[in-house]
C-alpha cells in the first residue's frame, strides 16, 4: 500500500512539472532529444552487459533467454521499448537531416530490445500500432494541404485505388496460408507458443476472475491502494498468503479506485488519443495505443515514463491543434 501511495504521488509530482515548465518548440522538445540521447547511451551499456563486453556483479541482464538489462524483469523493459519506439518515430518524423537519422536509429534499436524481451504484450501491442501507422500516414497524406501536389499524395492516392481489388485477389492465398501465418505468431512468442505462454494465459485469467469478483464485492467503489489478490499457486510467506495484483491495469483500478478510476483512466487515454488524432500527430496517437494495448495485461499506472507520454501527447496535441486553428483563422 505504502509502495502504491508513494508511486502515485510520484507520477503526479512528475506530471505536473512537465505540463507547467515544458514548452512544445522550447524546453519539451530539447528535453525529448535528451530522453532519447540518454535512452541510447542506456541501450548501449545494455547491449554491452547482455553480450559479456561490461559486467557488473550485482547485474544480471538475462531471464532465462528473455532480455531484461538492468530491470528487475522484462516486462518493465518492454514497457519503456513500448514507449520509446513510437516516441523516437515521432522525432524522426518531425527532425530534419542528422536529428532525423539518430532517431530512426533509437527507433530500430529500441525495437530490436523490445523484441529480446520476448514480452507477447510488446510483440502484439507493435503488431497492432503498425497498421494503424500506416492508416493514420495515409490519412495524412490525402488531406494535408501540403502534400497534395507531391509524390505522396499520388501515393497514397493509388494505394487506396488498389487496396479493395488488391485485398480481393489476395484472400485466397491467405486462406491457404493461415495455419502458416498461426505457427510464425506462435513461434515469435516466448516458448514458441507452448506450455511457458498457456501457463502465463491461465494465471492471468484466474487472476482477472479475481479481481473482476473483488471489485464487485467493494461495491464498485474499490478497496484503496495496494495489491488485494492472493496467489492462485499458493506461494506464502513464512505461512503469510501474499498478495498479488491482476496484472491489467483497468482490473487493477478497479480492485484499487472502483468504477469511478475505470471510468478516469478511460476517459484519459480515449481523450489524449482523440487529441492526438485530431492533431494529426500519428507517431504520438499510436504511443498511446500501444499504451492502452499494454494496459490491458500490465498496470503501467505505476511508471514515470508513461505518465511523461501521455503528458507530452497533451501538450503538443493541444499546441498542434491551437496551431492550426490561428493558421485556418488567419
Amino acid at each position: 500500500m505504502l509502495h502504491d501511495i508513494f508511486a502515485y504521488l510520484l507520477v503526479a509530482a512528475v506530471t505536473c512539472l512537465v505540463a507547467a515548465t515544458m514548452k512544445p518548440e522550447g524546453a519539451l522538445r530539447q528535453s525529448l532529444w535528451f530522453l532519447i540521447g540518454f535512452w541510447m547511451i542506456a541501450m548501449a551499456a545494455q547491449f554491452a552487459l547482455g553480450w559479456n563486453y561490461l559486467s557488473i556483479s550485482s547485474v544480471n541482464p538475462w531471464y532465462w533467454d528473455r532480455f531484461r538489462g538492468w530491470s528487475e524483469n522484462p516486462n518493465q523493459l518492454a514497457i519503456y521499448c513500448a514507449v520509446f519506439t513510437p516516441l523516437s518515430l515521432h522525432m524522426a518524423l518531425t527532425a530534419k537531416r542528422f536529428g532525423r537519422l539518430v532517431a530512426v536509429l533509437s527507433c530500430i534499436a529500441t525495437f530490436v530490445v523490445g523484441r529480446l524481451t520476448k514480452s507477447d504484450t510488446f510483440l502484439i501491442s507493435m503488431s497492432l500500432s503498425i497498421p494503424l501507422l500506416l492508416a493514420l500516414r495515409l490519412r495524412s497524406w490525402l488531406t494535408s494541404p501540403e502534400h497534395r501536389r507531391s509524390l505522396r499524395f499520388a501515393a497514397a492516392t493509388l494505394v487506396m485505388v488498389a487496396m479493395v481489388p488488391l485485398s480481393l485477389s489476395l484472400l485466397p492465398y491467405a486462406a491457404a496460408t493461415a495455419n502458416d501465418v498461426e505457427g510464425l505468431a506462435a513461434g515469435m512468442m516466448k516458448d514458441r507458443g507452448g506450455e511457458g505462454t498457456k501457463a502465463t494465459a491461465n494465471l492471468r485469467l484466474s487472476l482477472w476472475q479475481d479481481a473482476l469478483h473483488a471489485g464487485l464485492e467493494s461495491g464498485s467503489l474499490g478497496l484503496g491502494p495496494g495489491p488485494h489478490l492472493e496467489k492462485p499457486t499458493g506461494i506464502t510467506d513464512k505461512g503469510v498468503a501474499l498478495p498479488v495484483e491482476a496484472h491489467s491495469t483497468i482490473l487493477d483500478v478497479f480492485t484499487q479506485a472502483g468504477l469511478p478510476g475505470v471510468i478516469v483512466i478511460f476517459s484519459l487515454l480515449a481523450g489524449t488519443l482523440a487529441v492526438l488524432l485530431r492533431a494529426r500527430l500519428d507517431a504520438l496517437s499510436v504511443l498511446i495505443f500501444a499504451l492502452a494495448v499494454f494496459s490491458i495485461s500490465h498496470f503501467i499506472l505505476r511508471h514515470p515514463t508513461v505518465w511523461f507520454a501521455v503528458t507530452l501527447g497533451l501538450i503538443l496535441g493541444f499546441d498542434r491543434r491551437s496551431w492550426a486553428h490561428a493558421r485556418t483563422k488567419g
